[in-house]
């Protein structure tokens, strides 16, 4: 007897799979674990040899730790500057498990982070790299060119760009997808061979510690690569938001006059914030498009393994769903793409409003404007709620199929033939294959989804990318340019609102010789700005040519300041030198302002200068373009804001012929004929035409057109008057009423909130907002949706434990239908769940918007004035998003994986009890890991968002000056100025990315052993379970490195973004205006009726620190009486008309109206009384009919007959819409005398009993400005009138005059008494001319 002997061989399975001691053979160790290694480095060696001569190292490499020893030893003795990423020096584990993101995770738990605590940006996530034209010249040349041209198809053309930048980044990315699917397919086969494991009674235990092994390596390695696809993509949506906001900022920098006129701020807002995201958000999403149908087909292989031909049963489930969710997708496209018109519509409406929100409140419109506002925010929230619940049932429909599948899979299985045995390894085997294709249907329609969003804001952008641009050539320092030949603009343009409403000038022949002194004169709406703008280059290319030699400087009509300090407005980036700066101060009378702020020229300038007065704006620009010491100057009115004396000193300090400008070539648009006789020539305008040119006494002998325009007691030269050869006296501090509202650094400090602000209060704003009978309703469908699930599970588990008589299992009919029933009643949870958390953020959103519009719209003029708009410009646009969209998105996800975590809780605890021991440390590491995570993440947010505004700031402040910027050829340093904001916002969304991946790697691990120790406790009591309970347990385990990730994550998200609902907040507790309205008894209906206005004791201050800027008025206006108010600039003018209309309330005293103190009357009440037309005409951005009657009031006879009663009704009949013709934003299609005379025929149809004309008429010509005179004189006749007039010929024929000096009453009498005393108001008038 012998013993039969195996033969030798490189594998025997009796010695190393059946036995109780497995080992490998003595062969295998021999050849295959000794010769492997040899040939793995032959077959290297010639690749490695390639990479080292194609990158010149002929070394071995350093490791990563020799590398970092030696650069913390290096950084002990060098002064580094930078604070360089981390990742560049960690080590491989380090890198794939983001650990080396911990040092600046634990500072932040320790201590409020700050931006100097962010790492330096890496070269390829900078502007620099990514936008610059360094960049650009490494994509082929028809890319670039193809960019901005819509013939070639924008959308595609911008697509084609972004994949040539970013495509291979993205591919890699993709590779480390496809080998996280690897190992996440490999997993089911694991489980299959454990649940056989478990089911053989004889099976060595050894095996089953192997598989649990293999289940924790194969989850921990498809964590690793899954976590660095996602990092890749994150990363690369950085990237992408950089490029957009680079283009689009460029963009802005390029665009035409026509093309700005029809976007406006809150569009280009939305492209780089909201459009952005929906880009950064179809990088992840992209590849489930093609991936999910992939994972789809591989589920159906293995199932086919499992259940043969009963698997393929299934499709039908897809056959059917599909076409349903592709419809439902494409019904959501034309919702989604619905919401996004009105959110444009929103944002623009909104950032007109926010922009001149002193008009809303100069004639009490905030409430009209807010109905306009909540209408189409209604719409917007209609078709959000609309789209929502698509959302809702395509979700249902593809967490259904999952249940369908398995439900059809398993009948078709058992009923076929009755010999066809479910147990424990075809359930779960198969019910973890179903849970990956329930995983791949979950992210399908989040990936169509994404990449629907992704088109719309694609073609969004490309659309705005290929608005026309400005078409100008230079040829070294000369510049050439054609001119509209046309003599109307809607036949030398494709419309009238193309450019300007007034003419353009056409067939210009025109030489200015070098170093002269040139006037352009005209009426209204002549052409004169239209010229500068023509020699600017804005205009449109028709016929003829222009060649201007040299330098330019601009000072256009409606000044342009920017948010920085006086200095850096008035040095516009080039060198401070201090004498000429000295100089140009003292020449632009800037020189007593000052002084008089307490910052002297480093004080901080708010946005659109908010807090600075119409004249030291006007001054501001001028003073910028003296300093340019450029060769030519185009200066378009610098003088109307200004007063005569003022003027004088401008004129002969600066622009005149011995002021600093006298070399260089000026080109001087005014209405200031006192000034004519001192200029070298004079070009007069008429319908955009040239009607005559010459000297000033050339041209009152020739009778033209000329002497209309000017006023007869002029025809002479006015001497320069003696006391303004030694500068103007400067004034007290006291005559400037912002002089301690303007501080350095003060508006970067509102921006940035407390890095440790309770999010409590925050959550429960947002749940009581939507109510508690939703929120107790959403939670009842979660529990309902989770309850049925484990039911479903349990009847599985139970259902595979049936024994097996005579080959088949009994009740099967009986198992199927309550099986039938169970996922029926889970997807009615399902979609009651969803829909009821979209539901309640629709109802939550509409709430905290119209809150937080009244917030804001209730807010005094103080808080615009240290408010910059891009504040409130991101908290309309970017947070309204998150509200609206993100935070119910979260919520549902939180809501759902809680409720998940804890059905997977209780299902691994009723297997094995003990593994509760695992549960409770396993947990508190999960607390600490969020703990960490929540509040450095949450400080990272608040740092991001934080940067994240001065970029919208930067774009509105930017898109209004653009010809400006162009004009002075500065687009390269406004571009660095961008790029250096977005780099520094992206310090900060770097780190927030990585902190994202930290958790997500790190929780998936933890959750990987939860699956381990469920195992591992299975192996060891796998005589006392079933394998339908093992089974139940660790398929049910497997689910929860998924659900504990994403559940950390959504409740990470949430918490980032409930910030938004914190930021709203804010300006809930900022002080409020008075109420609108108030039920006064003693009012009666026609209040006011005579229009007397008494002043007693009447102080101001603008500020309860601040000195007072009115002191004592006592003064008493008689009804119907017709006041000018003089004074010299910053003596206290316009602070009277303010508090008149109560933008200011009073300090000390009273105002009086017909009897009534107007502090007991509603603000609308007082303010739509009083009719005031500011110094800076506004219009908004519609029709002109809503223009001229915001409240539609006045009938369509009654408005054609103010524009004929104030000279517009010509005018109007001629434009291609009459009434209906759009304005732009601002009303930059139409020039600004037109403007004025708009806001005039306003005042008319308002009919109040008190008209404030606060340098109503500075925009205007003498021939114009005198018949509007004759106008109000005549239409307001009944009306009492205070005019604030800088040129004292304006005021000369009123009634009485009051002149303010330092806050104070100087003078009041009429005309006549003051000249007769020879005070303050003789010295005026003496110095215009008039004595």
């Amino acid at each position: 007897g012998g013993a039969t002997r195996t033969p030798p061989g490189n594998w025997d399975r009796n010695q190393t799979w059946d036995s109780d001691a497995p080992r490998f053979t003595s062969c295998f160790q021999n050849i295959v674990l000794l010769w492997f290694p040899c040939l793995y480095l032959w077959l290297a060696f010639p690749f490695y040899l390639l990479y080292l001569q194609k990158h010149s190292r002929g070394y071995i490499r350093m490791s990563a730790i020799f590398k970092t020893k030696m650069t913390w030893t290096l950084s002990s003795f060098l002064d580094l500057s930078q604070n360089p990423c981390p990742e560049a020096t960690a080590s491989f584990p380090s890198k794939i498990t983001f650990w080396w993101f911990f040092r600046l995770l634990w500072k932040g738990y320790k201590q409020p982070l700050t931006t100097e605590d962010l790492w330096s940006l890496a070269e390829e996530n900078s502007s620099e790299e990514i936008v610059s034209a360094r960049r650009r010249r490494r994509a082929s040349a028809d890319e670039t060119t193809s960019l901005f041209q819509p013939e070639y198809g924008p959308s595609k053309a911008l697509l084609k760009a972004f994949w040539s930048a970013f495509g291979t980044s993205f591919l890699v990315g993709t590779l480390s997808l496809a080998i996280a699917d690897v190992f996440l397919f490999l997993i089911p086969e694991t489980l299959s061979f454990f649940l056989e494991f478990i089911a053989d009674p004889e099976a060595p235990r050894w095996k089953g510690y192997l598989f649990a092994a293999l289940l924790f390596s194969l989850g921990c390695l498809q964590t690793v690569f899954e976590q660095q696809y996602m990092y890749r993509c994150l990363v690369l949506g950085v990237r992408l938001r950089t490029a957009v906001s680079g283009l689009v900022y460029r963009k802005i920098l390029v665009m035409s006059s026509a093309a700005r006129q029809t976007t406006t701020t809150g569009e280009i807002v939305n492209l780089v914030s909201v459009d952005v995201q929906k880009l950064m958000d179809a990088i992840i999403y992209l590849n489930g498009t093609w991936l999910a149908p992939v994972r789809i087909l591989i589920c159906f292989v293995f199932l086919w393994q499992l259940l043969g031909p009963s698997a393929l049963t299934a499709i039908a489930v897809f056959l059917f769903l599909l076409p349903l969710n592709f419809v439902i997708s494409k019904k959501r496209s034309h919702f989604q793409e619905a919401q996004m018109k009105y959110k444009d519509d929103r944002a623009k409406l909104t950032s007109a409003a926010l922009g001149d929100i002193k008009i809303l409140k100069l004639h009490g419109w905030e409430k009209k404007f807010m109905e306009k506002i909540l209408d189409i925010r209604s719409q917007e929230l209609q078709a959000l709620k609309k789209s929502q619940f698509l959302f809702s049932l395509s979700l249902t429909s593809f967490h259904s199929s999952t249940f369908l599948m398995t439900f059809i899979m398993f009948t078709v299985y058992t009923l076929a033939d009755a010999g066809n045995i479910l147990n424990a390894q075809k359930v779960f085997v198969s019910l973890a294959l179903v849970n990956i294709l329930d995983r791949a249907h979950s992210f399908l329609p989040f990936s169509i989804n994404a990449v629907v969003q992704a088109k719309v804001s694609m073609n969004r952008l490309a659309a705005f990318l290929a608005l026309e641009d400005l078409n100008q050539t230079t040829s070294g320092s000369d510049m050439c340019f054609s001119l509209p030949s046309s003599r109307r603009p809607n036949r030398g343009f494709p419309s009238s609102s193309n450019w300007n409403a007034s003419f353009c000038p056409c067939r210009i022949n025109l030489t200015i010789p070098h170093g002269s002194l040139c006037a352009v004169v005209g009426p209204v709406g002549a052409g004169k700005s239209s010229l500068l703008s023509a020699l600017l280059g804005e205009l449109q290319r028709m016929e003829g040519s222009l060649r201007m030699k040299g330098t330019v400087a601009f000072v256009p009509q409606k000044p342009w300041v920017q948010g920085a300090t006086m200095e850096e407005n008035i040095t516009f980036g080039q060198r401070v030198d201090r004498n000429w700066y000295k100089r140009v101060i003292d020449a632009c009378a800037l020189q007593p302002d000052l002084d008089s702020f307490l910052a002297g020229s480093q004080t901080k300038i708010g946005e659109k200068g908010v807090n600075i007065s119409g004249g030291q704006k006007q001054r501001l620009s001028l003073a910028r373009a003296v300093y340019r010491r450029a060769d030519i100057c185009l200066l378009d009115d610098p003088l109307s804001s200004v007063d005569a004396q003022v003027g004088q000193h401008i004129f002969e300090r600066a622009i005149g012929p011995n002021g600093l400008l006298k070399n260089k070539t000026r080109i001087l648009v005014t209405s200031a004929v006192q000034f004519l006789p001192q200029m070298d020539n004079i070009i007069v305008i008429v319908n955009g035409v040239i009607s005559e040119m010459g000297t000033f006494q050339e041209l009152l002998q020739r009778q033209g057109a000329f002497p209309g325009l000017a006023d007869g007691r002029l025809q002479g030269p006015v001497p320069a008057k003696e006391a303004l050869v030694g500068g103007l006296p400067p004034g007290p501090p006291s005559c400037c009423p912002y002089a301690r509202l303007l501080l350095p650094g003060l508006f970067s400090q509102l921006a940035v909130s407390s890095p440790f602000q309770a999010k409590a209060p925050a959550y429960l704003k947002y749940l009581r907002a939507a109510g508690g009978l939703l929120w107790a309703c959403t939670v009842l469908c979660f529990a309902w949706q989770q309850g049925a699930s484990f039911c479903r599970g349990l009847w599985l588990s139970l259902w595979a434990g049936d024994p097996v008589r005579n080959g088949t299992q009994q009740n099967t009919r009986l198992r199927l239908g309550v099986f039938f029933f169970l996922g029926l009643a889970q997807a009615a949870g399902k979609f009651g769940s969803v829909a009821a958390v979209f539901l309640a953020g629709v109802v939550a959103s509409r709430k905290l918007f119209r809150q937080f519009l009244w917030d804001v719209v209730r807010s005094p003029m103080a808080f615009f004035d240290v408010t910059p708009s891009g504040n409130l410009l991101n908290r309309f646009s970017k947070e309204t998003d998150s509200i609206d969209c993100i935070i119910p998105d979260k919520l549902k996800s939180l809501l759902g994986f809680l409720f998940n975590l804890l059905e997977i809780c209780t299902v691994i605890t009723m297997a094995t009890p003990l593994a509760v021991v695992a549960i409770i440390p396993l947990t508190a590491l999960y607390a600490v890991f969020q703990n960490f995570f929540v509040i450095t993440s949450c400080q990272l947010k608040r740092l991001e968002a934080a940067s994240r505004s001065p970029i919208y700031s930067h774009i509105s402040e930017t898109f209004q000056g653009t010809d400006v910027i162009r004009a002075y050829k500065d687009q390269q340093r406004f571009m660095a100025q961008n790029d250096f904001k977005v780099d520094r916002n992206q310090r900060a969304s770097f780190p927030a990315v990585v902190a994202d991946r930290w958790l997500a790697t790190n929780t998936e691990f933890l959750g990987n052993s939860l699956v381990l120790c469920a195992a591992l406790l299975a192996v060891a009591n796998k005589g006392h379970l079933s394998p339908g309970t093992v089974g139940f347990s660790v398929s049910w385990a497997l689910q929860i490195t998924g659900v504990l990730n994403w559940m950390i994550r959504s409740l990470a998200e949430l918490d980032n973004t409930i910030v938004s609902v914190e930021r709203m907040e804010d300006y809930s507790k900022t002080p409020k205006e008075a109420p609108w309205s108030l039920s006064s008894h003693f009012l009666h209906e026609n209040w006011p009726s005579e229009g007397a206005i008494v002043f007693r004791r009447y102080s101001l201050r603008y500020r309860p620190d601040l000195e007072l800027a009115l002191k004592s008025i006592n003064i008493k206006i008689n009804g119907r009486e017709k006041i000018g108010i003089a004074g010299r600039t910053g003596a206290g003018k316009s602070s009277l008309a303010a508090g008149i209309v109560r933008l200011v309330e009073a300090a000390e005293g009273e105002i009086l109206i017909d009897g009534v103190n107007i502090a007991h009357v509603g603000l609308h009440d007082l303010r739509r009384s009083i009719t005031v037309i500011p110094q800076d005409p506004v219009l908004f951005s519609g029709s002109l009919r809503m223009n001229l009657d915001p409240l539609d009031t006045s009938s369509d006879e009654e408005i054609w007959a103010a524009l004929e009663q104030t000279l517009l009704k010509n005018f109007v009949l001629d434009l291609p819409d009459q009434l209906a013709y759009e304005c732009s934003e601002g009303g930059l299609n139409l020039s600004v005398g037109q403007r004025q005379l708009i806001c005039l025929a306003r005042a008319l149809l308002q009919k109040a009993k008190i008209l404030v004309l606060d340098e109503a008429t500075a925009a205007m010509d003498l021939e114009t400005e005198l018949r509007v005179r004759s106008t109000v004189r005549t239409l307001f006749r009944e009306c009492t009138v205070l005019t604030i007039a800088h040129r004292v010929n304006t005021i000369m024929d009123h009634d009485r005059i009051l002149v303010i000096e330092s806050g104070q009453v100087a003078e009041f009498d009429t005309p006549e008494a003051l000249i007769a005393q020879k005070g303050l108001f003789y010295r005026m008038a003496e110095e215009s001319g008039l004595v």
